[in-house]
């Protein structure tokens, strides 16, 4: 059954301290991709789908605690403990811009219309820099209750999300009035916090919970206890149907969106998790831990469906490869080596 099936990730190494936050790229005409950030000062972009390394962004003097791509991939910010936010080209690694603060940033996020980048962290201040005048001050949105932990924007840049480090609940902002709309409530600090692809749901891990909330009228709807604190958690973004989790336990774990009922749980990292992200065509996803790796997983044999659904954005032979590749390792657990090194002890592990 699904609990037996093992799960061979690839692995992509690279970055030499913990993996904090990782982020896909909507889906370009180049394809996706995956930037990961790290208490190694150097964030790194990757192919999306096959984890392969494209380049790492040098500059910061301090772990980087956020990361995010434009919604084109041709940008990318990421938010740093040396009191900066900076924003590179990705496609030639080069630093476009820097903007200092007066703490450790936290948390960046680009608006979907890419002209606006959002940043948070220790001061309490949610800042709003216009990426059409770079040099012009920013925009300071009414202060935060609390140190900030994650920033997102919704409603088709209206609202902007945010959650503290040091206290419960996500709060919600109106762009255009700078104030607090809504608070989410939640009774530990908020470490994740996600707007769906559809714009339907914002997915939360706090503590040992995984709340899913109607993005448009703010109700709580579903609300599953986990298994152990997780830090991170993503819902599918295709069907909706299963979201993942992980955190202190090591594990990366596999819910039903619609019970809550656990599937399928992969092991292979060697420390907590602390990122946790889908892809934008939900095919795989990936994880990044304390152990300083990125493990990139399939999300299974898709149906017949799925794999007709996915062929239309034009992937069809991506898919068939994915399917036959996983489908080999459930039934032979041979791990299928495309020039990508798995580790052995992965293997005899699994």
């Amino acid at each position: 059954m699904d609990k037996k099936r093992v799960t061979v990730p690839l692995v992509c190494h690279g970055h030499s301290r913990p993996v904090v936050d990782l982020f896909y790229s909507p889906l370009t005409p180049d394809g996706f991709f995956l930037i990961s950030a790290s208490k190694d000062y150097s964030p790194m972009l990757r192919n999306g789908e096959t984890g392969d390394w494209i380049g790492t962004f040098e500059g910061h003097k301090g772990a980087v605690w956020s990361c995010c791509l434009d919604t084109n991939a041709l940008r990318a910010a990421t938010a740093s403990a040396d009191f900066s936010t900076k924003v590179w080209d990705a496609l030639t690694g080069d630093e476009l811009h820097s903007f200092e603060h007066k703490h450790i940033v936290r948390a960046c996020s680009f608006s979907e219309d890419t002209h606006l980048l959002l940043t948070g962290g220790v001061e309490k201040i949610l800042r709003i820099y216009d990426m059409n005048r770079p040099d012009a001050p920013p925009r300071e949105v009414d202060k935060s209750p609390g140190s900030v932990r994650t920033v997102a924007w919704l409603h088709s840049d209206q609202t902007i999300l945010s959650s503290c480090t040091d206290m419960g609940g996500v709060r919600l902002w109106d762009v255009r009035s700078g104030k607090i709309e809504q608070t989410l409530e939640t009774k530990s600090s908020v470490t994740s916090a996600e707007v769906s692809q559809d714009g339907r749901y914002i997915t939360t891990a706090d503590g040992s919970t995984v709340k899913f909330w109607d993005a448009n009228h703010y109700g709580l709807v579903k609300s599953y206890d986990m298994p152990c604190t997780v830090e991170s958690a993503s819902l599918e973004p295709k069907y909706g149907n299963k979201f993942i989790a992980g955190g202190e336990d090591m594990w990366v774990h596999v819910f039903d969106f619609h019970t809550g009922n656990e599937i399928s749980c992969n092991k292979g990292h060697h420390g907590p998790v602390h990122c946790i992200r889908f892809s934008p065509g939900g095919e795989s996803y990936a994880s990044g831990s304390e152990d300083g790796t990125i493990r990139i997983w399939q999300t299974g044999p898709l149906t017949n469906d799925e794999s007709e659904a996915l062929s239309r954005d034009g992937s069809t032979e991506k898919v068939k490869v994915t399917v036959e590749e996983v489908s080999g390792k459930i039934e032979g657990f041979h791990i299928a080596e495309e020039g990508k090194s798995i580790e052995k002890e992965e293997a005899k592990k699994e």
